[in-house]
């Protein structure tokens, strides 16, 4: 019965691919006819529509501003949409005209999955061992989201190739203007600065008692040589010179780590790279009119095709 039950599966599907292919068959000319018609359609409106320009910022939010960051932009867009033309000369400092030439306002991450690697290394960190073992690496992956990537991609599309340089003062302003992520980023930036000046205090006392163990070797060495021998600990004094050697690498390897976060810290939002000045031309075949027009006018076909062979189908089952 199983044998048998898994064989009626495959003629099921084989059948269901042959009918498919049938149904190509038979309106093979149709579907053609379709697409050739939608195709000179949208060569008609390639040809006449005008050509679009994009440019790209990427930045790198911080104190959880990039949810600030995502919604500004889709605003913009909303804007472009609800053609708010005069609204948008105004937050831009553009005439009404070059403001009429935005077709879009978008912003995604660039997806890196090492974001998500070091986002959980830094929460097992913060968190006890029983979170850590109720909340494994899949769990957090699943609940990680466009926001928490360190660094976003935001596109602008307009009919204007030359109207990028300065958005991209005006859309970092709207978030940094925030007093929240002020206030977020001026008490970081005091502990951070503080910690590092701990650090370089802590740097100099090791710095000085490596020092003094070295003068005490020195005079140890001395002393053998004239042949009085006071012991300064051997073999101790020595494992306090590494220890105090590591100490002094451990402290080095933390203040490198502070400073990059005191470079990373010290905006709301860090500039990765500017908006080009003269934008490139938007192309690509799911941009393209013939492409559009052609795939909606096969797909307009097939939808009345197999409504008609439904009501068919339908008036033959009554009879």
């Amino acid at each position: 019965n199983f044998f048998n039950f898994i064989g009626s599966i495959f003629k099921g599907a084989f059948h269901f691919l042959i009918s498919i292919l049938l149904f190509f068959k038979i309106h093979f000319t149709k579907i053609i006819i379709a697409a050739v018609i939608g195709g000179v359609i949208g060569a008609v409106l390639e040809n006449t529509s005008q050509d679009k320009y994009g440019s790209n910022l990427l930045v790198q939010p911080n104190f959880g501003s990039s949810l600030q960051l995502y919604k500004n932009i889709n605003f913009f867009n909303d804007l472009v949409d609800q053609e708010k033309v005069l609204l948008l000369a105004s937050i831009f400092n553009l005439d009404s005209i070059t403001a009429a030439g935005f077709t879009k306002f978008e912003i995604t991450p660039v997806v890196n999955n090492n974001d998500i690697i070091n986002a959980y290394d830094k929460f097992i960190l913060t968190v006890d061992t029983l979170t850590v073992k109720s909340y494994d690496f899949e769990e957090f992956k699943m609940s990680f989201t466009d926001y928490d990537y360190r660094v976003h991609d935001v596109f602008v599309e307009s009919l204007n190739d030359n109207v990028f340089d300065g958005l991209d003062d005006v859309i970092i302003s709207s978030v940094i203007k925030n007093e929240y992520f002020n206030k977020i980023k001026k008490l970081t930036n005091e502990n951070l600065f503080r910690t590092d000046s701990l650090l370089r205090e802590n740097l100099v006392k090791v710095d000085s008692l490596r020092k003094m163990y070295m003068r005490a070797l020195l005079e140890e060495s001395k002393k053998e040589l004239s042949g009085t021998t006071i012991d300064f600990g051997g073999t101790k004094t020595s494992a306090k010179e590494i220890e105090l050697f590591r100490t002094d690498r451990e402290i080095n390897e933390d203040l490198g780590l502070i400073a990059e976060s005191i470079g990373e810290k010290s905006e709301v939002i860090n500039i990765v790279s500017n908006f080009q000045s003269i934008g490139y031309e938007v192309k690509g075949i799911t941009k393209n009119y013939i492409f559009i027009v052609a795939g909606l006018s096969v797909l307009l076909v097939l939808l009345i095709i197999l409504f008609l062979d439904l009501n068919s189908y339908l008036d033959s089952y009554k009879k």
